[in-house]
């Protein structure tokens, strides 16, 4: 059983920053995929980014559009922490972040995923 759990959450005016982590408690977390996901109020769980393991402390990161240039997402091995850091950000970021984990499915469909944090809400005002 994989536990995650994100923090660092939290509220920022537009152009700030702020970074997620996410904490798991598997020793074989990192050799598995991770997604990061928001869902604003009313809206669909949309991905943020992908982390796909390809082998060896090797990653590919795919970015939404929406955040590339913005989110910058990376891995601490040694830690097994994934974060997710955010810059620039404008108030439709608004949205519970989640990080999801598995060991075979790396895309966009939520419902692939079989391991899910609770959720850190970031709320960003104009």
């Amino acid at each position: 059983q994989v536990q995650l759990a994100e923090s660092g959450g939290g509220s920022v005016q537009a152009g700030g920053s702020l970074r997620l982590s996410c904490a798991a408690s598997a020793r074989n977390f990192n050799i598995m995929n991770v997604g990061w996901f928001r869902q604003a109020p009313g809206k669909e769980r949309e991905i943020v980014v992908v982390i796909r393991w390809i082998g060896t402390a090797t990653y590919i990161f795919d970015y939404a559009d929406s955040v590339k240039g913005r989110f910058t997402a990376s891995r601490d091995s040694a830690v097994g922490t994934v974060y997710l850091q955010m810059d620039l950000l404008a108030p439709e970021d608004t949205a519970v972040y989640f990080c999801a984990a598995d060991q075979s499915y790396y895309g966009d469909r939520a419902s692939e995923y079989n391991y899910w944090g609770q959720g850190t809400q970031v709320t960003v005002s104009s």
